[in-house]
């Protein structure tokens, strides 16, 4: 038998024990998360399964972590002080996800990561109509990485279907957000960056304005600083250049059971660059001095259409096209030609009985093209998933890498509680 085949074979039966176990354990379980403790209701209100959001988790995110028709009891504390909102119990919750995999790409059979990923989440309402949302990543990888996702919402400003947030989100989230996607395999599209640019459609410092209309119209538009959310500098500010980025998007409901929708984005990021030449000294030996210093520039836009269909909640496809243009990533001296970069996300969502389905499985494929070497990426998941519990779930998941002719095969846990 070959090192794959020994893997699957090794995979399935780990498998099998983890089931078994976690079922024994799962009769047990009685936590939920934070916002399902508020409401006193079901994670399936909003999630199917989770994290993957319903149409309702949707609306309830976008007013602000609150249920319209549904007050929280006793949600606040009574401090005689109208203009004071505090929390009665700070909600918190708790996202555990751990894996299996074979990857031939290895030396490793089989590798334990477990646990791969722990996040302590907390949202809610702040006062009528503001809310919050945060998240920090204990582990990823092994490593503490710090605060993703954290923004301030301001719901129905003036009256009006207008929101603003304003913090740290994925410019991609009013597309696809990658955050409650239910495979292992990324939605590469967003995260990929081309050259030496700063710039992807993951995580960035800004605003987002949205406005919905009645005819089933969206408008989103962004303010971002256009280079991630690293550390900040010495003067204690976290752009690194002088630009910020714009994107924008339109999507309309078609009927009940598509959706379409645009999006757009333009902005420019500069790098500061010095050039060094080998200087012979008086003392014959050789010392590398500047020659020259000069701060380059790259321009960016992308466009690309999006599209879902969804049936009954038993049948889900999710598509992306993006068309990407750089005429510097590499922030040459002398600007080249003009780099472009295509990408194609699709993703097929089968529930058989809908939301209440304890098995689903999900197809995606990601696809990218670039002028330059790299990124070059192509791969296809076929990912068969277990609804344990209604906050417990199993998976397993095979990735073959068209690109490079190589092969992942994941079985993997997602818990919160």
């Amino acid at each position: 038998m070959n090192r794959l085949a020994t893997g699957i074979v090794t995979v399935m039966v780990l498998v099998v024990v983890m089931s078994v176990m976690l079922t024994s354990w799962g009769e047990r379980a009685e936590a939920v998360p934070a916002f399902a403790r508020k409401y006193r209701m079901s994670c399936t209100t909003c999630h199917a399964p989770f994290p993957r959001l319903k149409d309702y988790g949707d609306e309830f995110a976008g007013n602000g972590f609150v249920l319209e028709d549904q007050d929280a009891p006793r949600y606040f504390v009574e401090t005689g002080d109208e203009k004071l909102s505090l929390i009665r119990e700070f909600p918190l919750a708790v996202r555990l996800e751990g894996f299996i995999q074979h990857e031939t790409v290895t030396n490793n059979d089989v590798d334990l990561s477990t646990p791969f990923n722990v996040k302590l989440l907390s949202g809610g309402s702040l006062a009528k109509d503001i809310g919050y949302y945060f998240y920090f990543y204990l582990s990823e990888g092994g490593e503490i990485v710090g605060l993703e996702d954290a923004y301030l919402h301001f719901n129905n400003l003036m009256g009006s279907e207008l929101d603003i947030m304003v913090g740290q989100f994925q410019v991609s989230d009013p597309l696809f957000k990658r955050e409650v996607r239910l495979t292992y395999e990324d939605y590469q599209l967003y995260k990929q960056k081309v050259g030496g640019s700063g710039v992807n459609l993951a995580y960035d410092r800004g605003l987002m304005i949205t406005y919905g209309f009645e005819t089933g119209t969206d408008l989103v538009f962004e303010l971002v600083n256009g280079n991630g959310i690293g550390e900040s500098g010495s003067w204690h500010t976290f752009d690194n250049d002088k630009y910020k980025n714009i994107a924008g998007r339109i999507s309309q409901d078609i009927n009940e059971y598509l959706r379409v929708g645009g999006f757009g984005y333009y902005g420019k990021e500069a790098s500061g660059r010095t050039e060094y030449v080998m200087v012979l000294q008086p003392d014959s030996t050789v010392q590398e001095e500047p020659l020259l210093s000069y701060r380059t520039t790259n321009e960016i836009w992308m466009l690309g259409g999006d599209m879902t269909f969804s049936y009954q909640d038993k049948l889900e496809l999710n598509l992306q096209y993006l068309e990407r243009r750089d005429d510097n990533p590499l922030f040459a001296s002398q600007k080249l030609d003009e780099i472009a970069t295509q990408g194609i996300l699709t993703e097929l969502i089968f529930m058989p009985r809908g939301d209440r389905s304890s098995w689903y499985g999900v197809l995606l494929y990601n696809w990218i093209d670039s002028d330059l070497m790299s990124p070059q990426y192509e791969t296809i998941s076929a990912h068969a998933g277990y609804v344990l519990r209604t906050n417990l779930r199993l998976f397993a998941e095979d990735t073959y890498d068209i690109y490079k002719e190589e092969n992942r095969f994941v079985i993997g846990f997602v818990v919160a509680f």
